[in-house]
This record gives C-alpha cells, structure tokens and sequence, in this order.
C-alpha cells in the first residue's frame, strides 16, 4: 500500500500499489489520475483500518472504497465485501461500477433489492459472487430469514448514510449488523454527519479514520447556477420557456412531490419534448427504463423527485432545473451536483417565488457560492437566439448529394429562393416559442427584491 512521505498524497493510482488486475480496470474504464476523496480514502481502507468519510456524492467515492476492497478479496469463495445503499438505483449504478472496475480480477458481484426474485437473488450470491451490493429492507429480508447461509463478509461499506437516515433506514441498518461478523473492516461514507449517524458510528466502527473532504473543498465551480422569480402559477411556463432557450442536450427537472413529477412529465411530452417521469410509485422495471433510457440519450429530459434521483449518477447532464425550491441545502448540493461532473461545465437553474427568496438566499450563503440572478427571456428573446443559431447552422452545413437533385425538382415550379424561403419556414415552424410573451420578474423588480429586506406582501405588478 502507498504509505507517503512528508504528508503526501498519491499522484496516480500506481502509487497505491493496486494488483495488476485492479489497475487494468482502472485504465479501462479512463481513470486518468485519483479525486482527492480517492487519495485520501484509498490507503486507509488498503491498512485494514476502519473509516468515516464525508464527501459529496460525485466525487468518486465509489471506486474510493471500491478498489482497495476488491484489491483485498481472497477468493475464499464466498461474499468478501458488502456495499449497503439507499436505493434500488444506486444499488444497481454501484454495483455495475464495481464490475467495471473489477471484472478482469474475476470479481462478480450482485445487486439485492426489492422488485425482483429473492429465490434468484440468493442462487447468484451462492454461485460465487464476492461482492454484495444491497439496499437495507432486501438485505434485512434475506438475513433474518436465513436465506443467506455463510455470509460473513470481511469488508462492510455503507454508502450515503445520510440518504438512509432520511428514508428511515436506521433501525433496519442496526439489525443488519447484528447478524455481520464482528471481526470485519468497515467504512461509512456520508455526505453530511448528523448526530444520528455519529452515534451509528460510534456503535458500528472501531478507532476509524475520518475524513472530511466537505469542509476542505470548495463548491463545484464548474457548476453555473442560475436563479429566476416568477409568480406560483408561472411555473410550468418559466421552465417550458428556459427548456426552449437552453436548449440542453441531457436535463433533469427536479419536482417536490409524485403528482407534480407525472403532471409536468405529461405536459412536456404533450409539447414535443421527450422526457420521461422518475418518481418511487412507478414499478420497478419502468423506473430502470426510464434511467436507462436517460443514460443512452434515448431521452432528454428526466424529471424526477428528490428520492427517486438520490444516487443517480449520470453522465453529460448539461443542465439542472429545481422546479420547485429544495427543502434545505443539503437537497440542494445534491440536486445541483448531477450536472458539472468528470470536468464539464454545467448549469443549474432555480425557479422561486418572491416569498421564496429569502430562502434561497441563506442556502447562497450556506454554501459559499455565487448566484446569478436571470430575467426570463421574452418569445423575441428566444426567437432571436433560435434564429441566430438557424443561421449558423444552414452556414456550416455540408450540402448532401441528394439535396442538388431535390433542389433541382423544386426549381421546375419556383426558384431557388423561394424554395429556400419555404425550406426555412419549415424549419422556423418546428421551433416556434410557446407561452406567454413575459414570464417572471423583470430586472428592475429583481432589484428592487433583492434590495429588501422584508418579503413581498402582494405579487408584484406587471408591467
């Protein structure tokens, strides 16, 4: 294992001495150099010692406790590591990654969560899987009904404590320990540490390391955060209005409740947009179509509540909008920091009302971050931008052979630009503006808001 000298942290995943099966996946799955949660976690989990570590999700916790555990299994033939999760989703994404990165060290693993067959479940554990990753209610099941005959794994990670807190995991989490071995290694990765999960630690843990990346990073500056005050009733239009001038090519809209995420879901579909709902209601097998789907692009927009999305983890997604504000700053950094991510740029954008924005503005000063306040452009506004980039478009087009034959059919009844006068208007009639002309609060009254100290008693006036 990498020791270090003089305080050091490891430059490359070399410097940790990994076996060569490990490192192999590391290169193929593009892994350039370790995240700092990465350097920090991955020599004391490759010690043996026990570790608490809090870090936001995105950082790359996942192979942070992924390699130095599976670099440590034995093959002793049964299940070595456990990986305990908040949900189904996160569950599946962590255990697809672990066998990513550890497949050509002949590791297997099996995702155990509710939804599927626990008959199926426990023949792939008993045929040979050493890695585990499970979600509490499942696991709990599978354990107090003695299905899972010589688990005793050595390594036992649980992953976003926190979430688990909040979905009110807690009691089954202390039950699942009841039944591990108590001469095993554990690490508990939490974006935040409450008093809940401390005493957790405190019960579960021995002498372990911690780590707090939270306090020493500063927030994700490849995140431009944007706000926009509207009126309540001005909902769906604002967000309709800023899809149709962002034009994101991979979006998630965060709602607060299910009704909210189907309702909104439907009205962008009825619209044109192809966008998918992502809410805990939905059946098993719709909620990994839908993610699925929106992890190959199939689909462009995701619009999904809090609990459904916790743990998604996606790449390329150029834009976040909160549809309605986050309870607190917590949801907040995790809403945001599904876009931003592996070095792209991204940007998340927050629609509140007046009487919501003293609120916002404490999760601004909670979080150190800059906020840019954005007057919602007018159809003109996006019209004009749609036919800027028309016009870039037609210009860097290269002219297919088959396009001089069509023009030449067209020329028989007009000419050339009447034709490409008609050509264009077709274009210009697939990307029409929908909604009011005035969206939200204009400039003049965002200052005058953001001036006050007391919130707005009335709606403000139009103008």
């Amino acid at each position: 294992m990498y020791l270090g000298q003089d305080g050091d942290s490891p430059r490359s995943f070399q410097d940790f001495g990994l076996t060569e099966a490990i490192m192999r996946g590391i290169q193929e799955a593009g892994f350039k150099e370790p995240s700092p949660i990465q350097q920090q976690a991955i020599p004391v989990v490759l010690s043996g010692r026990d570790l608490v570590a809090q870090a936001q999700t995105g950082t790359g916790k996942t192979a942070a406790f992924g390699l130095p555990a599976m670099n440590q299994i034995r093959q002793t033939g049964g299940v070595e590591v456990l990986v305990i999760t908040p949900t189904r989703e996160l569950a599946s994404q962590v255990s697809d990654e672990l066998y990513r990165l550890g497949r050509f060290a002949g590791v297997r693993t099996v995702a155990v969560y509710g939804g599927q067959s626990s008959q199926r479940q426990v023949e792939l554990i008993n045929r040979g899987a050493q890695v585990v990753v499970a979600t509490p209610g499942r696991l709990l099941d599978h354990l107090s009904s003695g299905r899972l005959e010589g688990f005793h794994p050595q390594i036992v990670i649980l992953d976003e404590a926190d979430e688990m807190l909040d979905m009110g995991f807690l009691d089954d989490i202390q039950k699942i320990f009841s039944y591990l071995p108590k001469d095993r290694q554990t690490l508990l990765f939490s974006a935040t540490i409450p008093k809940e999960i401390k005493r957790l630690a405190e019960e579960i843990l021995k002498e372990p390391v911690s780590i707090n990346m939270v306090a020493h990073e500063a927030f994700n500056t490849d995140i431009e955060q944007y706000f926009y005050v509207i009126e309540e009733w001005e909902r769906a239009d604002a967000v309709v209005r800023l899809i149709d001038s962002e034009e994101p090519e991979r979006a998630i809209i965060f709602c607060r409740t299910k009704r909210e995420t189907d309702l909104l879901g439907t009205a962008l579909v009825s619209l044109g947009y192809i966008a998918k709902p992502l809410h805990g209601d939905m059946e098993q097998p719709q909620r990994q179509e839908a993610i699925q789907s929106f992890k190959e692009g199939v689909i462009d927009i995701l619009v999904a509540t809090d609990v459904a999305a916790r743990g998604l983890d996606v790449t390329g997604v150029t834009h976040v909008f909160n549809y309605h504000m986050p309870f607190d700053q917590e949801s907040y950094v995790h809403r945001i920091g599904r876009t931003g991510r592996a070095g792209h740029k991204g940007k998340a954008i927050t629609l509140v009302t007046p009487f919501e924005f003293k609120k916002l503005r404490s999760i601004q000063t909670a979080i150190k971050a800059s906020f840019i306040h954005g007057e919602i452009p007018s159809i003109a506004d996006v019209q004009q931008q749609h036919d800027t980039k028309l016009v870039l478009t037609v210009q860097e087009q290269a002219i297919r052979e088959k396009s001089v034959s069509i023009l030449a059919e067209l020329e028989k009844s007009m000419d050339a630009s009447e034709a490409a006068c008609k050509l264009i208007s077709i274009m210009l009639d697939k990307r029409r503006v929908r909604g009011p002309n005035r969206i939200g609060l204009n400039r003049k009254q965002l200052t005058t808001l953001m001036s006050r100290d007391d919130r707005p008693r009335r709606p403000w006036p139009r103008k």
